[in-house]
């Protein structure tokens, strides 16, 4: 089984990506896709995704195929009584003898061997540690997560990789196995075949088969149903009921979240855990292809309903499990694909830290720190879009930049437009006057043609340099576009803002001697007004600019005053 991304519905939310514990979600650009090989098929990103564009595909087509033959043993999960429901476990059961299958197995026959093999292990002293082994994935992402931990995994198989080896020591080694349930990888190579119950459905309907149409009553002698020492999943009755929540030699875990934890207390610290019985979620009837989570003891009611009565006697052949292997060695892997640390590092200063001087850390992206963050992004697993630090600083920056001219380090236009607006409030509340300066350079063009286009820029920002003397840090200066500028200075009426104005002009025309153009070619003409209050008063730009063009009028190099 694998999950897929459905291009056509995935937005690129990253919902999916924050909840992925295996970091097995790859983000190119716009487009999400999901790992294949480092997926460990917990399924917490079905539930996650808001629009429905993750979806779970099991071996279909070859268990078609199997079943058109009439040789393959099913092993159906007892979880199927909650999602055919209100179809009966008995009717699900004829329809699959019906698609052809050999002979349908509940499950229950793996649980036992796994829970015999648990109990063997349980009886023995001074293993100090023991990490339940029947999920596969929790095997899986201790394998890629916490090697560490490798070594404390019970050696016990799954109960559905057990079961296949106990129906083909049955029914015969080339048996072919198909599994239908939610933790499809739980069988493992012992299968040939692993459909969702969706798929199993479907496989039905292609078969010609509806389970609504089957008797209430098995139509041939059902499979052994009845348990003995296990529960489902493959933990023993026995060691459940020996041992409580309070227990220092047994410990119910749940969550891959606290892997991290254990993986502290048992490598670092040195500590003794006793029996760990560690899943993702609270068993295969919470899992997402269930349904959702709020459904959880309807399910339990369903399948509970469904148990028929415990056995007094082992449900399991002796003969016949002498022969099986139900103990499993975990290999430890060489290191995975790890980020270039340059990789890491730039993705560290793109997000940058926090204003205490440390990293932020602060989760919302779906990693505990910013680091694990930078090596997933690294990978390609994430992006910075996901990361809520990046995003606020961006939108500083694009705020900056909006805010500040890139050229000459002054306002633009966008600022000067809603600086004149508040202040032209204020003046109406207070009754004080503003002025406004209109600044345009003189032959700026002749400048640009007989010396380039970044002679001209340098002469800009030159002469942005200029207003700083000039004005007070109350006052503000802008770019209004090319070689033009203004000025609003508060507080001030016409005869302060024409002793700046004067200065300016003067100033302007040094500095263009002090560059070394020629006499007269640099030099500013300025245009001034101001603004009072009242009922009919003038926009104050636009009457500096009048002033402006006077001053143009008047030969250049001079500052001209509008009436208001």
């Amino acid at each position: 089984m694998d999950f897929r991304v459905e291009p056509e519905l995935c937005v690129a939310c990253l919902a999916c990506v924050r909840v992925c514990p295996a970091d097995a979600v790859a983000v190119e650009g716009q487009q999400v896709r999901i790992v294949d090989e480092a997926c460990t098929r917990c399924g917490l990103c079905l539930p996650a995704c808001p629009h429905d564009a993750i979806v779970a595909h099991g071996d279909l087509g070859r268990a078609l195929e199997l079943a058109q033959v009439g040789r393959a043993a099913l092993i159906l999960s007892v979880e199927s009584a909650a999602y055919f429901y209100p179809d009966t476990p008995e009717q699900v059961v004829n329809a699959c003898y019906a698609a052809g299958f050999r002979t349908v197995h509940r499950g229950v026959l793996g649980d036992e061997l796994v829970a015999r093999e648990y109990l063997e292990l349980w009886s023995e002293d001074g293993w100090g540690t023991m990490i339940r082994s029947t999920c596969p994935v929790v095997v899986e992402t201790i394998e890629h997560e916490y090697p560490e931990l490798i070594p404390y995994l019970a050696p016990v198989a799954t109960p559905i990789a057990a079961e296949a080896r106990y129906l083909k020591q049955m029914y015969g080694a080339r048996t072919p196995i198909v599994y239908a349930g939610v933790c499809l990888t739980e069988g493992g190579s012992d299968v040939e075949a692993a459909v969702t119950f969706e798929d199993l459905r479907a496989l039905l309907e292609r078969r010609g088969v509806s389970v609504a149409e089957q008797p209430l009553h098995f139509d041939r002698l059902p499979e052994e149903r009845r348990r003995h020492w296990s529960t489902a999943g493959g933990l023993p009755l026995e060691v459940l009921m020996e041992e409580t929540h309070a227990s220092r030699r047994f410990r119910k875990v749940r969550g891959l979240g606290q892997l991290e934890a254990i993986a502290r207390a048992v490598a670092v610290d040195h500590i003794d855990l006793g029996f760990v019985d560690i899943l993702p979620c609270e068993g295969c009837l919470d899992h997402p292809l269930l349904g959702p989570p709020e459904q959880l003891f309807w399910r339990r009611e369903i399948v509970g309903a469904t148990e028929p009565a415990r056995s007094r006697l082992p449900v399991i052949d002796p003969d016949l499990a002498e022969g099986v292997q139900v103990a499993e060695a975990f290999p430890i892997p060489r290191n995975g694909q790890r980020a270039a640390a340059e990789a890491v590092e730039a993705v560290l200063g793109e997000i940058g830290l926090a204003p205490n001087g440390k990293p932020w850390d602060c989760g919302a992206c779906g990693y505990p720190s910013c680091r694990l963050f930078a090596e997933a992004a690294a990978l390609g697993r994430t992006t910075l879009r996901s990361c809520p630090p990046y995003l606020d600083k961006q939108a500083q920056q694009a705020k900056m930049q909006a805010a500040v001219d890139s050229l000459t380090g002054l306002a633009t236009f966008r600022v000067l437009r809603d600086r004149l607006a508040s202040e032209v409030a204020r003046s109406a509340r207070t009754g004080d006057a503003f002025a406004v300066l209109f600044v345009d350079l003189d032959n700026f063009k002749q400048v640009n043609d007989s010396f380039g286009h970044e002679a001209g820029n340098e002469l800009l920002r030159n002469t942005a340099h200029e207003f700083g003397p000039l004005i007070r840090s109350t006052d503000l200066a802008a770019r209004y576009g090319g070689d033009e500028f203004v000025v609003v200075l508060i507080r001030t009426g016409v005869d302060g803002a024409r002793g700046v104005a004067e200065k300016l002009r003067a100033q302007v025309e040094a500095m263009g001697r002090r560059l070394g153009y020629p006499e007269a070619l640099v030099t500013a003409s300025i245009g001034l007004a101001e603004h009072r209050p009242g009922p009919e008063t003038e926009d104050v730009l636009v009457a500096a600019d009048r002033a402006l063009y006077r001053a143009k009028a008047a030969g250049r190099n001079q500052v001209a005053t509008g009436e208001q």
